[in-house]
């Protein structure tokens, strides 16, 4: 008999785990202050993570430099967990320096994202504002 229930629960859990996600307005894609590297944001498995999906000539070519031949796919934002509203702490990868940092964004309003990466467990950080893509 459970046999016959596994798709439909299956199901529900789907339907009961997407929404949460789904309805966070970090969710979609951000484009970073020198319009270089634009990452689209979505959950892996219960997180937050960010994947490049669209790189200019500069960013393509500095990421080579580092080491890195195909930037657009490689995950930026990675294992985010929410730590209040608008608040997520996590990991960031610098593809140009070949490096993971601890890393929070934080939610500037619907369209902006305050992004840092720290060292030292967060004593040093640097930031950068980054902007929802408009579409359409």
């Amino acid at each position: 008999m459970f046999h016959a229930l596994r798709p439909f629960l299956a199901g529900i859990s789907l339907i009961i785990a997407v929404p949460a996600m789904a309805a966070d307005p970090v969710l979609g894609s951000w484009i970073n202050p020198r319009g270089s590297v634009t990452v689209t944001t979505g959950a892996c498995q219960d997180r937050l993570c960010g994947w490049v999906s669209h790189a200019n000539a500069e960013a393509l070519a500095d990421a080579s430099d580092a080491g890195i031949p195909h930037l657009v796919g490689t995950p930026l934002l990675q294992d985010y967990r929410p730590k209040g509203p608008g608040h997520w702490a996590g990991r960031v990868y610098v593809p140009d320096m070949g490096r993971t940092f601890y890393s929070t964004i934080d939610q500037q309003g619907p369209d902006q994202l305050r992004i840092s990466g720290c060292i030292l467990g967060g004593l040093f950080c640097r930031s950068q504002l980054w902007h929802r893509v408009k579409t359409g």
